[in-house]
């Protein structure tokens, strides 16, 4: 069944919800009639958006501030939501990119990273998975990236985060049919949000061809459209769809020599 329709009874959790792709798919999910629960470290913006939707969607709207990064924090956070309505999905969407040679790069940032792109998405989908396939319906939305289809240097732990998460949500994907739930992952390219000023590669976004870049809220659409219909991947626009196909085929001897200069590292 996937994503069930839209019910009071029901909310969807999204982690990263304070900004860029997360905060559309929160307003894609209202519109759609669908109360949402939204996560992440910054409340002040998590509440302008929650009190947003509520007064122009007529849906309720959770308001939780938690650092992802932190396994206590996460255990509590899904144990405060038994005590609420039954999860109808969740979007593992929360994240961050670092650009750079990895010798180079910050060490306990390049930490950060691996648990909150890698280790968090593993964790929360292990623990609101059990009580989705005993309802028999739930959808879980993983975001991933272009990045997952091939190493990039200067993106080195970057990519390979997200090659996990594309790899995990496509293998899960299959075990989980017949149980009503899903698992899809979305890999969106270059996005204008806040990802390239936190990964410090606005140079390279602002020098790339408008038609390689997608609306965070055509992502969102798609994304949404993929959990409702159980889709196991996403790729949104034609021009990473291409990308993605490449990444897969090509010699990596001609994608690591290409991929590097691109990234400028």
């Amino acid at each position: 069944m996937a994503l069930e329709t839209a019910s009071a009874s029901t909310t969807v959790l999204i982690t990263g919800a304070s900004s860029g792709i997360g905060s559309e798919m929160a307003r894609e999910l209202a519109s759609r009639g669908h109360s949402v629960t939204l996560v992440a470290r910054r409340a002040d913006r998590l509440e302008e958006l929650a009190a947003e939707l509520a007064e122009k969607y007529k849906i309720t709207a959770t308001v939780i501030p938690c650092d992802l990064g932190d396994a206590v924090a996460r255990a509590e956070l899904i144990e405060g939501l038994s005590a609420g309505p039954a999860l109808a999905g969740l979007c593992n969407n929360a994240g961050y990119g670092i650009s750079g040679k990895l010798a180079a790069n910050d060490a306990d940032r390049e930490r950060q990273m691996i648990e909150l792109n890698v280790v968090a998405v593993h964790d929360l989908t292990v623990r609101v998975l059990p009580g989705m396939i005993e309802r028999g319906t739930g959808a879980i939305l993983n975001v991933a990236s272009t990045a997952a289809f091939q190493p990039l240097p200067g993106f080195a732990s970057y990519a390979a985060t997200k090659a996990f998460v594309l790899s995990f949500s496509e293998a899960l994907s299959a075990e989980l049919s017949g149980t009503g739930v899903s698992c899809s992952a979305l890999c969106p390219g270059p996005v204008k949000t806040e990802f390239a000023s936190v990964a410090g590669s606005t140079m390279m976004e602002d020098s790339l061809p408008d038609f390689t870049l997608v609306s965070a809220e055509e992502v969102a659409r798609q994304a949404i459209d993929a959990m409702e219909s159980g889709s196991r991947t996403a790729i949104p626009g034609m021009a990473n769809q291409v990308q993605a196909l490449l990444g897969r085929i090509a010699p990596r001897s001609l994608v690591l020599p290409l991929a590097g200069r691109i990234s400028g590292k």
